[in-house]
């Protein structure tokens, strides 16, 4: 055992913490008086910090991502067996896991053929960013190189990514960023932006007048996420994606799906998409694919935008010229084939659909008691509950007040998440997004707390 990574002097450990590291999304001015938050240890649906103290996570490792849960012996062993006979090697080769995971995931995947291994979610999007404009050159003399996305969507944190990111809080103060983006209307249906029957097609519609105005021969892509994530857990409405789909055929235009949170069962299918029957050129994914047991994110394609890329062999400048190094660690598609067989195996997908129905049944229920609650919207174990000063007006709880429920919930051993710094008015939504082994239990013990929290933030 290496003395160095699991030693007993947890002070130790803080202090080295507190020292030299950079945490991800905080604010680190607090920890010259407070200890950071060091997490140890998980099982299950649960994780101890260095003092000891139990949490039940409702956010799957905080960022909707450990979706079969802690401690899973079976996946490190995966890992660690392919890690001693063969850790790594450039992505220009394969490697026998990464063929395996490769075909089992394409089987999940009707209509999809390609996987391309990379880093992490915001690169994978950034790959197939990448190949709109590379498509756009090659057949379109560059001019249909324009990207679309959603607002309240988010793609991932570089420059690219955040360029293609409808959260402005997210954005602000690390502009200018990469021209060719453009931003589509949201299409939540609790803060309608016309007042008509068919919503969900009304909002699609307005996708539609964006590429007219843009000019449909510049338009190459649209990348949105089936349900909007970080944005308030925003479920599209009927209607919506059909006729999205309509519209991309219509102005041949590329659809690329975000699957980096909903992907992997959290919505109760393999992939949020499938949900909607929508036939995607590229869908990208991550966290959920391996459970955070190894780093791995995928973009993949059909057969059809494979076959853009090798239809003039010698021209040297046809093919992707690109490389992720890390999407050549065979630890990842290790851990994901082993993490595959445990959703499969368990039934996640069948646990997910009923553990989420009780969640937001569970929800709706607190909105009796609590008129803070304007809205619960959810699709399968990715739940959301929208906090109002008043449901008439729909005026957003202000965001320190939403984060107090949080920090309550924290408090009584309950992690739950919320919108924080990314919509500019409307961090307001608390996020529920437990592990897909998650019990009837554990679905009454979040809701419980979160009861809790309201009444005394709210009372």
């Amino acid at each position: 055992m290496n003395s160095t990574l699991h030693s007993n002097d947890i002070s130790e450990i803080v202090e080295a913490d507190r020292a030299h590291l950079w945490h991800h999304l905080i604010q680190h001015k607090p920890f010259e008086t407070n200890d950071p938050r060091v997490i140890v240890e998980g099982k299950g649906m649960r994780v101890w910090d260095a003092k000891g103290k139990e949490h039940l996570d409702a956010v799957s490792g905080g960022v909707w991502t450990v979706n079969v849960g802690y401690g899973r012996e079976t996946i490190a062993k995966a890992v660690y067996d392919q890690l001693v006979k063969m850790n790594y090697f450039a992505n220009s080769a394969g490697s026998i896991p990464g063929s395996i995971f490769a075909k089992k995931l394409i089987e999940k995947m009707p209509g999809m053929s390609r996987v391309y291994y990379t880093n992490s979610g915001s690169e994978a999007n950034e790959k197939a960013f990448k190949m709109i404009r590379q498509i756009a050159h090659k057949r379109h003399g560059g001019k249909k190189h324009k990207i679309l996305y959603r607002d309240r969507d988010y793609h991932g944190a570089t420059v690219a990514t955040m360029s293609a990111g409808g959260q402005d809080e997210r954005n602000a103060q690390y502009g200018p960023f990469v021209p060719g983006f453009v931003k589509v209307p949201h299409c939540m249906e609790y803060r309608k932006q016309w007042d008509v029957e068919n919503y969900g097609e009304r909002a699609a519609d307005a996708i539609e007048e964006v590429i007219l105005r843009e000019g449909p021969d510049t338009v190459g892509g649209l990348c949105l996420e089936p349900v909007t994530a970080g944005g308030g857990v925003i479920t599209p409405p009927e209607g919506y994606w059909e006729r999205v789909q309509e519209i991309c055929k219509k102005y041949e235009i590329l659809l690329h799906i975000d699957e980096v949170v909903c992907g992997v069962g959290r919505t109760g299918k393999w992939f949020g998409y499938q949900q909607y029957g929508v036939k995607p050129d590229f869908v990208t994914m991550a966290k959920g694919v391996a459970s955070g047991y190894a780093a791995i994110a995928c973009m993949v394609t059909t057969e059809a935008v494979f076959e853009m890329f090798k239809d003039d062999a010698n021209d040297p400048m046809n093919y992707f010229r690109d490389i992720s190094t890390f999407g050549g660690c065979t630890a990842g598609p290790a851990a994901a084939v082993e993490n595959m067989r445990i959703i499969e195996d368990e039934g996640l997908l069948d646990n997910t659909v009923k553990m989420g129905e009780r969640t937001v049944n569970n929800l709706r229920a607190l909105m009796d008691r609590h008129r803070v609650i304007g809205d619960v919207r959810g699709k399968g174990l990715f739940c959301g509950a929208e906090l109002v000063v008043d449901r008439q007006t729909k005026e957003p709880v202000e965001e320190k007040k939403v984060q107090a429920v949080v920090a309550d919930c924290m408090a009584q051993g309950v992690i739950i998440g919320a919108t924080n710094r990314s919509v500019p008015g409307f961090n307001n939504t608390l996020c529920l997004s437990p592990a897909l082994i998650a019990t009837a239990d554990d679905i009454d013990e979040i809701t419980a707390a979160i009861d809790k929290a309201l009444t005394k933030v709210f009372s």
